[in-house]
C-alpha cells in the first residue's frame, strides 16, 4: 500500500482519470453508467475516522465491480485503520495532518498472516495452509 503524507501528495494521475465517490453514491448506478470506465484512480473519502462506509464501498468496487485501478482513501486517515484499508481494496491512502508516514508503515509489518480471507486473498487461513 502506497502511503502519502497530507502536505506531499504527488500528481501522478491526470485529473480527468480520477473519480472522487462520496460516501452515499449509489456504485450500481455509477457501474451502470460506465462512469468507472477509463477511471485510473478512485478516491474515496474518510469524513471522521469512524466513519466506515468507504471500507464497504472499496470492498464493493474490487469483488462486485472488479475494479483494478488505484482505490486512495483521503480524508480523516488514521496509522490504525490502514491494515484493514488495505485488506478492504485500498492500494493508497492519504495520511491525515500531523500523522507521520514512517509510522503508518509499521503498521504493516506487525501481523504476518490473517485467519479470515478478505479483498487481496479471500481463501481463509486453513485453505491457505492445506494448499
Amino acid at each position: 500500500m502506497k502511503i502519502h503524507s497530507a502536505h506531499a501528495v504527488p500528481a501522478d494521475v491526470a485529473p480527468e482519470q480520477t473519480l472522487r465517490i462520496a460516501n452515499d453514491a449509489e456504485l450500481a448506478e455509477l457501474a451502470q453508467s460506465g462512469a468507472l470506465q477509463g477511471i485510473a484512480r478512485i478516491e474515496l473519502e474518510f469524513p471522521k475516522f469512524t466513519d466506515g462506509r468507504a471500507y464497504s464501498q472499496a470492498v464493493l468496487l474490487r469483488r462486485r465491480y472488479r475494479y483494478t485501478g488505484d482505490i486512495r482513501a483521503t480524508g480523516d486517515v488514521l496509522i490504525d485503520q490502514l491494515v484493514h484499508m488495505h485488506r478492504s481494496g485500498f492500494t493508497s491512502a492519504v495520511l491525515a495532518a500531523g500523522v507521520e508516514p514512517a509510522a503508518a508503515e509499521r503498521q504493516f509489518a506487525r501481523y504476518s498472516a490473517y485467519y479470515q480471507g478478505d479483498v487481496l486473498e479471500p481463501r481463509p487461513l486453513f485453505a491457505r495452509e492445506a494448499a
